[in-house]
């Protein structure tokens, strides 16, 4: 039996991964809590490994040297509950900086979002009165994802220019706005679902970008450690900072959304 090939060659796998994802992710966004904050650290501690794991030159006891680390330091930021644990967040990156080979910059700032991110999934999840805390989580996951499965029919289906050759060579225009409608729909949904402010139909698109914008540095990053994906743990996704970019992006997006008072508010 030959292997699946083509535009559509890695979709079985896709899709079978993603569901198993997606249920998983479900369940931890419902229970909240501890079960949700676990997952958020297992989650950060993989992709500051696999960061490291493209930026250390090879020393992988070292990429998972920092990834437990990572990890760790998340746990103990949630445990304390404090404005003035947020600090220890940048720490994987003051670490990184002796301990990694190249891009120390690209390092520091990239792991330093993804620590955001850990810590801005669960404070969005949890810091929010019930259930607009919920609703606001998957309002971001529902953008993300509208915007990238969109993105990769119209990517595949229609072509066209290249959004990025340089950068992202397989992103289109066609995907990218494809992802930006996506996203003002899975917006309306949520008008109509969870009663959210009307304002979340331009803050969308806008965590869209962000989130394809995510996608974009991490395609940077890949090529400039000369690899096809970040790992291979995740079948058909690659590593879980394939899977993650895009979130980093809106959740970081989100987290600034949120400090300028934009969020918007739900069942209202």
């Amino acid at each position: 039996m030959t292997a699946p090939s083509g535009r559509w060659g890695d979709l079985k796998a896709r899709l079978i991964s993603g569901l198993a994802m997606l249920l998983a992710g479900a369940v931890a966004i419902w229970l909240g809590g501890t079960v949700f904050s676990a997952l958020a650290v297992v989650v950060t501690g993989l992709l500051v490994q696999e960061l490291a794991a493209m930026t250390a030159q090879g020393r992988l006891p070292r990429a998972w040297g920092l990834g437990v680390f990572a990890g760790a330091v998340l746990a103990w930021v949630l445990w304390m509950h404090s404005p003035f644990a947020l600090a220890a967040l940048v720490l994987p990156s003051v670490l990184g900086l002796w301990r990694i080979g190249r891009d120390r910059i690209v390092w520091a700032v990239y792991a330093f979002a993804m620590m955001l991110t850990g810590y801005g999934l669960v404070a969005i999840r949890d810091g929010l009165n019930p259930p607009a805390g919920m609703f606001a989580l998957l309002w971001i996951i529902a953008v993300v994802v509208a915007s990238d499965v969109m993105g990769y029919f119209a990517g595949r289906m229609i072509g066209g220019p290249k959004f990025w050759p340089r950068i992202s060579p397989k992103k289109t225009w066609s995907g990218t706005v494809a992802g930006w409608i996506g996203a003002v729909l899975t917006g309306a949904l949520f008008v109509v679902l969870a009663g959210a402010e009307t304002r979340i139909l331009w803050l969308s698109p806008l965590l869209a970008f962000a989130g394809q914008m995510g996608d974009v540095a991490e395609s940077w990053i890949k090529r400039r450690a000369g690899v096809k994906d970040s790992s291979n743990l995740i079948p058909g996704h690659g590593g879980v900072m394939d899977r993650f970019d895009a979130l980093i992006g809106a959740v970081v997006m989100v987290l600034l959304i949120s400090q300028a008072g934009l969020l918007p508010r739900f069942g209202g």
